[in-house]
């Protein structure tokens, strides 16, 4: 063990110097005169935060460990050896879990995990019905985000007659909300009597999840010839004006043809900011996809064509019960789930993507 301690120790030594050396960096005037290089090595330094930390803590330990053996070979008083001994055991299990930790920690990670999430709710299979339950999908969003102390921000929605959402764009604001919030990507299906069901015969309907994280404008430069920019009148449910100026934006990204809106805010400029802030998430998602040349398949396997048999979690009314399927974890307090209780289905997804890549490290 102490042998791979200390190749662990010679492995992340790297990654503590040049944390060191960012921490430097970020405080010398110079850099932070200038705005743009400031903020791209204070993030590049908070990604190799946690790793330069547990380094520390590994070496610590690895020291201890190594100094504690030391005393125990030349101690010749049998209480002392006995405490010597205790330490050493003691040690070798936090040394133990300090490697699995830094293990996980060295994993290829999600370098958004730690950004704000752009998410889309919208209707699929069943109709009406299926607009009730993207109504009810965004209250479970907002309830989760008010758990974790996140706030949540609608960009644009498009209600129904009957107070459904046919489609819905919002953000969640919050450190790590990517990294949780991605797994909920995909169709979600629901099993229920509608209220307009007059023979109690229970209808499967279907909304689709999409999560993109938000993109900062030094990760993303967009051209203004690349935009085409519409003005509307912002209306809700029926046709009915909420607004009588024309401050709804519509922009249009010429090269891709990726169109976004925003029609929350009075504002044309707030519009406009937020709808640029969702176009930068899109046209990050397209351009990410076409490095791995897996566009088409990534947005497929995100969202689904929205059919009933593309789900990734079913919530079943009758039996008060909601599964997920990719790692077979079932509540039976559908309730709770949701009014936001969906960490039980989080953590089963992060632990499953973990082990994927601890297999294939």
């Amino acid at each position: 063990m102490e042998e791979n301690a200390r190749e662990l120790l010679e492995k992340t030594a790297k990654t503590k110097a040049r944390f060191d050396e960012l921490t430097e960096l970020v405080s010398k005037p110079e850099i932070i005169a200038d705005n743009k290089e400031w903020k791209k090595l204070v993030k590049e330094r908070s990604k190799l935060e946690d790793i330069a930390a547990a380094h520390v803590e590994l070496e610590k330990l690895y020291n201890d460990l190594l100094n504690d053996k030391k005393e125990y070979e030349k101690e010749t008083d049998h209480e002392l050896k006995q405490m010597f001994y205790d330490e050493i055991g003691s040690l070798m299990e936090q040394i133990e879990a300090k490697m699995e930790e830094i293990k996980i920690l060295l994993l290829p990670k999600d370098e958004n995990d730690d950004s704000n999430v752009i998410m889309e709710i919208r209707q699929a299979a069943g109709g009406e019905e299926s607009g009730l339950f993207c109504a009810e999908l965004y209250r479970m969003y907002c309830m989760y985000a008010e758990s974790r102390r996140w706030k949540v921000e609608v960009l644009d929605i498009n209600e129904t007659e009957l107070g459904g959402i046919k489609e819905i764009t919002f953000m969640v604001k919050g450190k790590g909300a990517y990294s949780r919030l991605k797994f909920e990507s995909g169709v979600h299906r629901v099993q229920r009597v509608p209220e307009t069901e007059s023979q109690g015969r229970i209808h499967t309907s279907t909304s689709t999840v999409a999560v993109l994280p938000e993109i900062e404008e030094v990760e993303l430069e967009i051209e203004d010839k690349d935009l085409r920019i519409d003005t509307y009148r912002s209306s809700g449910a029926g046709g009915q004006k909420v607004n009588k100026t024309d401050s709804a934006i519509r922009i249009t990204h010429i090269p891709t043809g990726i169109v976004v809106s925003c029609q929350d805010e009075r504002s044309q400029t707030k519009n406009k900011e937020r709808a640029m802030s969702i176009l930068r998430s899109k046209l990050y998602d397209y351009y990410q996809g076409q490095i791995d040349s897996e566009y088409k398949e990534n947005r497929k396997s995100q969202v689904g064509t929205g059919d009933r048999s593309e789900r990734v979690r079913t919530y079943n009314y009758p039996q008060g019960r909601c599964t997920d399927h990719r790692v077979n974890v079932t509540s039976y307090n559908l309730e709770g789930v949701l009014n936001g209780d969906i960490d039980q289905f989080i953590d089963a997804l992060i632990i499953k993507d973990r082990a994927e890549k601890l297999a294939n490290a």
